[in-house]
């Protein structure tokens, strides 16, 4: 997916981290943001502190393709929506296979034109990625979903005349899930029940959203959530919160180099059982106000992890701290529960002289690593920024390609990482 340019990263380790960093925006509230900003049929919405992350162009250019006018703002990371313009349902498939949270845009479409078509879903797609609860919440307030497949290509049609509240449940607290099922309830007509659903702060931010725009909603962050349908959303101003997943990159950024930084943004709170864990390691927290001060000075000792859902020990964490375990003192174990396949990691690290076994969803690091530099590949997101921290920790240089991923979750952060002294670059081409 490089997207015509190979984008590469460069990083010389050995330089413990200091100085002062800004956490971005969260990239899994501004894209529902996003979704929700379109379900108000005049003004304009402005959302600030929003992340200038590959995910978010795509969403401001889907916007723009079904009708909306939005103006991303980078140099004040601001994006301004107005969404009274909306004029066509399809969410054309060149916008849409490259950017998953494209889903989220169905629930303004129903609600404004009556009507959704998620266009280049290939065959029996209907099945995959999870996507089925979303459908399965819409047709039970309602809407008819067909698929139509012609050749290679397929597409989803949702319609609704209205959608009607009712009592709707989660098979997994999908945050997504529930942030299209909050959209398409806040707008329905009665009350609408949704069981079983996500605890993330980011959903507790995109209900304050909504909140904002006039929604009737009760009990986020209960796991039960009741909304009463309103006639209609306003638009209104809002901070996006920070990310926590760049936060914890940027505490294990000095927790790997034995550095002391600050990070502007960031909530001990939000970091849950990864806080924990780091703090069995050796890390050491203090919040001040916004201001989290983290700093590392004795071995890192080694840990055990397993991941779950929110307040549990964040997925999107678990490979960065599989790199900061290689430096640990003594053998650490991960057990992946929420993703399959989350250990090509281990791979790319063995290449910079880890010692790690992996058996399915379980890996057993082995800690006490001398990390050497070496080229390795970022198969995903993840991946991407634990190799950072492995580069950030390694003697010597490591080249990492495939580093498009990287860019999709984390604004500038060679930028950012070379503003705390780390000798890292960016190069595209």
């Amino acid at each position: 997916m490089s997207m015509g340019h190979e984008v590469r990263y460069r990083v010389r380790g050995g330089r413990q981290l200091r100085g002062t960093v800004f956490v971005q925006g969260a990239k899994n509230a501004v894209l529902p943001m996003i979704g929700v900003s379109l379900l108000a049929a005049k003004g304009r919405t402005v959302l600030r502190n929003v992340p200038i992350i590959e995910d978010v162009r795509r969403a401001v250019e889907l916007a723009q393709a079904i009708g909306a006018k939005a103006e991303l703002h980078e140099a004040e990371r601001t994006l301004v929506i107005d969404a009274s313009t909306l004029s066509s349902p399809v969410l054309p498939a060149e916008i849409a296979s490259r950017f998953r949270g494209s889903f989220l845009f169905v629930p303004a479409l129903l609600h404004r034109l009556g009507e959704a078509v998620i266009e280049g879903v290939g065959g029996c797609n209907l099945g995959s990625r999870n996507l089925d609860f979303h459908y399965n919440g819409f047709k039970r307030m309602g809407a008819t979903v067909t698929e139509q497949v012609s050749g290679e290509e397929g597409s989803i049609h949702i319609k609704a005349g209205e959608l009607r509240g009712g009592t709707l449940y989660l098979d997994t607290p999908s945050h997504t899930g529930t942030e299209n099922l909050l959209m398409a309830a806040a707008l329905g007509k009665g009350t609408t029940l949704i069981k079983n659903c996500a605890l993330e702060p980011e959903v507790l931010d995109v209900i304050e959203l909504l909140s904002r725009m006039g929604a009737k909603i009760k009990g986020g962050g209960t796991g039960f959530i009741t909304v009463e349908g309103v006639d209609e959303l306003t638009a209104v101003e809002h901070t996006v919160m920070p990310d926590r997943i760049d936060a914890g990159v940027f505490v294990m950024a000095a927790a790997i180099t034995g550095g002391e930084i600050s990070l502007v943004g960031a909530s001990l709170e939000h970091l849950g059982v990864a806080a924990d864990k780091l703090e069995q390691m050796g890390v050491e927290f203090a919040q001040h106000g916004a201001v989290l001060q983290v700093r590392r000075k004795r071995p890192l000792r080694p840990i055990n992890v397993v991941t779950d859902e929110y307040p549990g020990f964040a997925t999107d964490l678990q490979s960065p701290i599989m790199a900061v375990s290689c430096l640990a003192d003594g053998p650490s174990y991960i057990y992946e529960r929420i993703f399959d396949g989350r250990f090509k990691l281990a791979d790319e690290l063995t290449k910079m002289g880890a010692d790690i076994d992996v058996d399915g969803n379980r890996a057993k690091v082995h800690g006490g690593a001398s990390l050497r530099g070496a080229e390795v590949v970022a198969h995903d997101l993840r991946t991407g920024s634990a190799l950072v921290l492995a580069g950030l920790a390694a003697q010597g240089e490591t080249t990492i390609t495939s580093a498009y991923y990287l860019d999709r979750g984390h604004a500038h952060i060679a930028e950012r990482l070379s503003m705390l002294g780390a000798d890292i670059e960016r190069e595209v081409g």
